[in-house]
């Protein structure tokens, strides 16, 4: 019973693990470009203008993951099993799309530490909501269009054409604004949770080193 169990587990699980696992690398990288780009203490070289434009390009890969939920819909459809659909399925979307967007917001996140350091803080607010439309624009193109960040290299004149020529028309501005509605809402919550975990934990962490050196 047991073996049919895991069986039946690992069944639900393979059926998205594929892009489950490349969609969370997409939305890592400029997770790692953004530590390396705002945490460190390196001068504005040509290097790090290009690793910033990159950053910039994969970004919307980490929002992007909110649209995952579509697959989801079609998963409750096609596996019988409530069971396997509450306690599998679901926590395993849950984690995935939550990830990615975390991503996200810790990048911005690092981000703003960059612009607060370098004397621009009052840049912070602005500077998150272009981020937000940019991203908007770019899971439009990424979801309906199938564009990837790569291809700003390998058919940057597709991307120009046919996705400049997308954004005139009236049901893609109407589903972009959508989006940048939802990124920017979302963002707002999930920053002022992960910096109050992070500002919990720096406190305890300085408590707890308080009472260690009066010991």
């Amino acid at each position: 019973m047991t073996e049919q169990l895991i069986a039946k587990i690992l069944q639900v699980l393979s059926i998205n693990m594929r892009w489950m696992t490349w969609n969370l690398f997409l939305a890592f990288i400029p997770l790692a470009l953004s530590i390396w780009l705002f945490r460190n203490r390196r001068g504005r070289s040509w290097v790090w203008w290009l690793g910033f434009l990159v950053f910039y390009a994969f970004l919307p890969n980490a929002p992007y993951l909110l649209t995952d939920i579509i697959h989801l819909i079609h998963d409750i459809r096609t596996i019988q099993s409530v069971w396997m659909i509450t306690l599998v399925l679901i926590p395993v979307y849950f984690v995935v799309i939550g990830a990615g967007f975390e991503a996200y917001v810790i990048s911005l996140i690092n981000l703003g530490y960059y612009l607060h350091r370098i004397g621009k803080s009052q840049w912070i607010l602005w500077v998150e909501l272009i981020t937000h439309a940019l991203c908007a624009v770019g899971i439009y193109w990424g979801r309906f269009l199938r564009f990837n960040s790569w291809d700003f290299i390998t058919q940057p004149d597709a991307l120009l054409t046919r996705g400049v020529e997308e954004l005139l028309g009236k049901q893609p501005l109407i589903i972009i604004l959508v989006t940048f509605a939802i990124l920017s809402v979302l963002h707002w919550l999930m920053k002022r949770v992960t910096l109050g975990f992070v500002n919990n934990r720096s406190n305890r962490m300085a408590i707890t080193s308080e009472r260690t050196n009066n010991f």
